[in-house]
């Protein structure tokens, strides 16, 4: 909304429903001339945005601009296209309705432009997923794709669309797009054999010879020259690299016969046909033949008869075959079929391969109806040429369908939202069109339908008696008149071929010549065969031989556009609809220029007068109470700067200060409506003149409330230091209010030290010194960061690891600090056993022990009697500890029969297993030598559970030998093992410092 009067002036007012004078088509274009002047571009009616083509680059579609429309009400800043992509966007978002914009206005307006504005407004804007550069990419690539098989230079545009296109885009519940789909509508066939004077055929025709190498051409039999040398093209066309196209459209690997199929219709419409003696038609360009019978992977022999021969089924008691050469005119004619049957078809084709790439693949997501589309219809304008032929007349009838649904959700929309708000609607009078859609699409009585009578019936049917039979059937009819029906001054602008309709955008005379060929659209059953058995994939995907087996004639040209027509018409009645209206300034395509003429037309049929109508039959301004108020309240001192109470008490408060007359504003349950635009205009204008005012408050209040933060701040500082230098003087004091804030700082710090500097394994040791009242806390936080690094590594560590390190810990509780070589054997890993190859155990023992054994190790052992030294082995089970001498079990042990296990301090190997004298059977105890006595000792003490029984001495050991009697070992340090008898009958162990075996 612009600011001041002045300024309205000068660029008019960006929303028509705010003109004064909105019954006046030359106020309604005045106001676009302005804006247009001013490189505003776009004016609102309503919802509605109308957008003027201004044939040159406008910086407002950078990502800054994106930025500034995203998640802004649709009118609280100048009209965009990206606010109305915004506001369907966010109405998917919140409402969980599906939306459709519609982009409509004649050839060159800048529709295609505009649809590829919305695309990348969402593909940048929107959040994204996993794949969402996947589906960005091909969103935004489909369009130059389909451009360029798609899009031809007419009179009026050198881009036009010559196919109807809507594009769904798929957005999953956080409102990422996740896919899309296109449905293509009438694509214009006959422009691939014919084109008017001034006028070229699809680009891609265009691009392949001026794009491709000399290699590629050579391949398709093609030549880099001018086009004027292939039949179906008329002149060259600045073109762009057409393989940048294809890389994004996931069929990379088809390319190549793609490109065949482009090239087969170029020679098709070189192929040239002579007339024999015997008056029948033959091929005369054998090499076209030969590259066509390549190209399209057929027999070249098939290709020719079928395309000067006709085949037909008589049907009797039996079926039988007849073949019936075909005339030149009736050759070319095939030819010309044949070639608009492939380029459309493969058109079909390369829209189902985009939309396979756009699909969404995630089905169970699909399925669970997550997620919304925002439909975008691009589709052409109103078209009325010099010659109108059957494609304008199909054109003009689909703009009559969407003014037809235009116009009946408008009213709808308003009389929703009139009766929502408990405002009362008065019915509107407007030009309603379903009479001209009646005319042509009423059955059996209806253009459409005597057209298709005409093109089925037998006899001699023509374009002519066509026309004859529309001036039987329809003669009469308001909006129908040929030179037969039209009376003296109407006749001499309608030809003898022509009929003309009189659309809601103005009259438009259709000549008839070719109405009946172009809506019969056949293919002969022989054509139909020889391509069914091509063996190029496109081809043979595009004609399928189902076509043959079926009887049925095929649907007409015309009747197929209806039925595709209500299908869209379903779609879109099922979505929330925004509008566009794209117009075209000048014919000349120059920025600057602004034909007054040509957008009269334009104004007219596009229906903007007719819809500014119908949304100005009431109220010309209409805002939620929260918006409305948010926006004027500094103009009542009352609702400045806060209202405290009620929206609709806030908003009558404002407008009773505003001196609103009754007649001027209705308040609605959730919106004030305002019905003339000079009572918002007065009301802008006082704004403007408050602002100065509110701004100066503004800046004195700002000051005082800077002002006074920075004092609280200083206070609050000076505080605090104050607080900290009593705490630091009485720190060692108990707790009271004098020390506590320092105390607390202290502990707040000391705990985030901790925090910043935990230990990263059980093997760092370092751990902040604690201030003394948190010594206690420090020491239990230690243990429990300790126990929980155990823990996790022992969740991480594999099992056997997780055994190892188990093993680890017991024979760290019963020797750590007590045994000389303990910490030689923290290194070394507890392994299954320690015998090795060398020292197997003997196959009898095993077979006496089966699989019960769990360890087995080498030991001496010594007797009780004169401590002889005595090779042994000793196997550990799961409940037994076993004595092996060779062969020998010497000795079994129970594991709940033994007392306990002795050890030295020092670094001997020597261990004593007690026994019990009912068990030793009077032999007395065990004394054992190993090299891995912890090891040993650890594993015994764990099968055992016996790990609470060990027992280290630190200079002798006493054990029980037989007939009740005591040994005792002596324990000395010395500088090597050595062990012997003493005279007083002790074993002597002299054990030396550092041992380098464990």
């Amino acid at each position: 909304m612009e600011s001041t009067l002045s300024a309205r002036d000068r660029v008019g007012v960006q929303d028509f429903l705010l003109l004064e004078n909105y019954t006046s088509e030359a106020a309604f274009i005045e106001n676009l001339r302005r804006r247009y002047k001013e490189n505003l571009i776009y004016t609102y009616i309503g919802s509605v945005l109308v957008s003027v083509n201004p044939y040159k680059e406008l910086e407002i579609y950078s990502k800054q601009h994106m930025e500034r429309y995203r998640g802004v009400n649709f009118y609280e800043i100048s009209p965009h296209i990206f606010a109305l992509a915004d506001n369907s966007y966010r109405a998917v978002r919140t409402e969980r309705r599906d939306q459709c914009i519609l982009i409509s206005g004649e050839s060159g307006a800048g529709k295609t432009e505009a649809s590829k504005k919305i695309l990348q407004y969402y593909t940048t804007m929107c959040p994204t997923r996993h794949n969402t550069h996947y589906i960005r990419e091909r969103l935004l690539q489909s369009n130059p794709v389909l451009e360029a098989f798609g899009n031809a230079k007419t009179l009026r545009n050198d881009n036009s669309s010559r196919f109807g296109k809507y594009m769904d885009v798929q957005f999953d519940y956080k409102g990422a797009p996740i896919g899309g789909h296109i449905i293509n509508y009438l694509l214009e066939k006959s422009r691939v054999v014919h084109q008017n004077h001034g006028e070229r055929s699809f680009h891609i025709f265009y691009q392949l010879l001026e794009s491709g190498d000399n290699s590629l051409l050579t391949r398709l039999g093609l030549q880099k020259t001018n086009p004027q040398h292939y039949h179906y093209l008329v002149k060259v066309c600045v073109c762009v690299n057409l393989k940048v196209y294809f890389s994004f459209v996931c069929f990379c690997e088809r390319t190549f016969e793609l490109l065949k199929v482009v090239a087969s219709v170029l020679h098709l419409g070189n192929m040239q046909f002579g007339v024999d003696e015997f008056e029948e038609t033959h091929v005369t360009t054998d090499t076209q033949l030969k590259y066509l019978a390549e190209l399209l992977g057929v027999a070249g022999s098939a290709l020719s008869e079928a395309l000067t021969h006709k085949k037909l089924h008589i049907l009797f008691v039996g079926e039988k075959t007849m073949i019936s050469p075909l005339n030149l005119d009736q050759v070319l004619s095939a030819r010309d079929a044949l070639a608009k049957a492939i380029y459309g078809r493969t058109f079909t084709w390369l829209v189902q391969k985009i939309n396979q790439s756009l699909a969404f693949q995630d089905e169970v997501y699909y399925t669970s109806k997550c997620s919304s589309v925002i439909g975008l219809l691009d589709i052409y304008g109103f078209e009325v040429f010099q010659q109108n032929s059957f494609e304008q007349f199909c054109i003009n009838y689909c703009n009559e369908k969407l003014q037809q649904l235009f116009i009946e959700l408008t009213l709808k929309s308003e009389q929703e939202e009139y009766e929502a708000e408990g405002i009362g609607w008065e019915t509107v009078e407007y030009f309603n069109n379903k009479i001209i859609c009646d005319l042509v699409e009423e059955k059996f009585r209806g253009i459409i339908a005597i057209l298709d009578e005409e093109c089925l019936r037998p006899g001699d049917a023509s374009d002519i008696t066509f026309l004859e039979k529309l001036e039987d059937t329809l003669g009469g009819h308001a909006h129908f008149v040929t030179h037969k029906l039209a009376n003296g001054k109407t006749r001499k602008a309608v030809g003898r071929e022509e009929f003309r309709l009189l659309h809601y955008a103005g009259e438009v005379n259709y000549n008839v010549t070719g109405f009946l060929d172009k809506n019969n659209d056949l293919l002969y059953r022989n054509l139909k065969e020889v391509m069914c058995q091509s063996g190029n994939q496109i081809v043979k995907q595009c004609f399928h031989p189902d076509e043959l087996i079926d009887q049925r004639r095929p649907e007409t040209a015309a009747t197929q556009f209806k039925l595709s027509l209500a299908g869209l018409m379903d779609i879109l009645i099922l979505k929330e609809p925004s509008y566009m209206r794209c117009i075209k300034p000048n014919n000349g395509k120059q920025p600057g220029q602004f034909e007054e003429v040509l957008i009269r037309h334009q104004v007219k049929y596009l229906g903007l007068m007719e819809n500014l109508r119908v949304r100005r039959a009431g109220f010309a301004y209409r805002r939620s109470f929260e918006a409305f108020l948010q926006r004027y309240k500094p103009l009542c001192p009352d609702t400045w700067p806060n209202w405290r109470g009620q929206l609709l008490d806030g908003v009558s408060t404002l407008v009773k200060h505003l001196n609103y007359k009754p007649e001027e504003y209705r308040l609605g349950r959730t919106k004030i409506f305002i019905r003339f635009p000079k009572t918002l205009f007065l009301t802008e204008d006082a704004l403007e003149i408050r602002k100065k005012t509110i701004v100066i408050m503004i800046q004195s209040w700002w000051r005082g409330v800077k002002g006074r933060r920075r004092a609280r701040h200083r206070r609050q500082a000076a505080d605090t230091i104050r607080m900290f230098i009593k705490g630091f003087i009485l720190r060692n004091e108990p707790r009271c209010p004098g020390n506590e804030y320092f105390l607390d700082h202290v502990r707040f710090s000391y705990l985030m030290t901790i925090k910043r500097n935990l230990p990263k394994s059980v093997l760092d040791k370092a751990w902040p010194r604690p201030p003394p009242s948190l010594t206690e806390a420090s020491a239990y936080l230690h243990h429990l960061c300790i126990r929980n690094l155990v823990n996790d590594y022992c969740r991480k560590v594999q099992p056997e690891w997780r055994n190892q390190l188990e093993q680890k810990v017991v024979a760290s509780d019963m020797f750590k600090g007590q045994k000389d070589n303990y910490p030689q054997s923290v290194p070394r890993l507890f392994v299954g056993t320690r015998l090795g190859n060398n020292e197997e155990i003997n196959l009898k023992v095993l077979q006496t022990l089966g699989s019960d054994n769990k360890y087995g190790v080498a030991v001496t052992k010594y007797d009780r009697h004169g401590y002889r030294a005595r090779p042994r082995q000793l196997l550990l089970t799961a409940s037994t500890a076993v004595l092996v001498q060779e062969s020998k079990v010497k000795q079994r042990i129970d594991y709940t029969s033994l007392l306990g296990v002795s050890v030295s301090c020092h670094s001997d190997g020597f261990f004593v297993l007690h026994l019990p004298p009912a068990t030793s059977k009077q032999k007395g105890d065990l004394v054992l030598q190993c090299d891995h006595v912890i090891e040993t000792v650890t594993k015994l003490a764990i099968m055992a559970e016996k790990i609470h029984n060990i027992n280290i001495s630190q200079d002798s050991i006493k054990f029980a030998l037989a007939r009740g009697k005591e040994g005792v070992i002596d324990f000395t340090p010395g500088a090597e093992l050595r062990v012997i008898k003493t005279k007083n009958g002790h074993l002597a162990v002299m054990a030396p410092r550092i041992s380098s075996s464990v």
